[in-house]
């Protein structure tokens, strides 16, 4: 029962995280705290940094509950294989995710990496979306059929 909530609490942080980081790289802001992964002012950030500090801590969140979601997909009773895929899959480009922003950061925001960047958190976004849909109809005790 658990699991639906933990994974709908995976999809809305996640979309916090896109929407904030879409502010500070439209914003011009993508370098505003130029280490990784803490600011130069350390783990409390200044004035200067606290966008891109907030970007990073929703960041470290939303890691945090996706791989959380990834593993209960396979620990949760009467889990399809939908579900094991799509919740594995979001846990995967969580962390491929995580790692990319330190590139980001470190390439100084090179357009490529940016790219690759945003192309992967939109596969994330669609993995944790379809992983809440399943879990909801897991839920229900609707089946989830396979098509072939």
């Amino acid at each position: 029962m658990y699991f639906k909530y933990l994974a709908l609490a995976s999809l809305v942080i996640l979309y916090s995280l896109m929407f904030i980081g879409g502010y500070l790289q439209a914003s011009g802001q993508g370098l505003s705290c130029p280490d990784w992964p803490l600011c130069p002012s350390g783990i409390l950030p200044s004035e200067e940094y606290l966008t891109e500090w907030i970007h990073r801590l929703i960041a470290a969140s939303t890691g945090v509950l996706i791989v959380a979601t990834a593993i209960a997909s396979w620990k949760v009773k009467g889990s399809h294989t939908k579900i094991r895929i799509t919740g594995t899959l979001a846990g995967v480009f969580a962390v491929s995710q995580i790692a990319l922003g330190a590139i980001v950061i470190d390439t100084k925001l090179h357009s490529v990496i940016v790219a690759i960047h945003n192309g992967v958190g939109i596969l994330l976004f669609a993995m944790t979306l379809l992983t809440v849909v399943f879990a909801f109809r897991l839920s229900r005790g609707t089946t989830i059929e396979t098509s072939a």
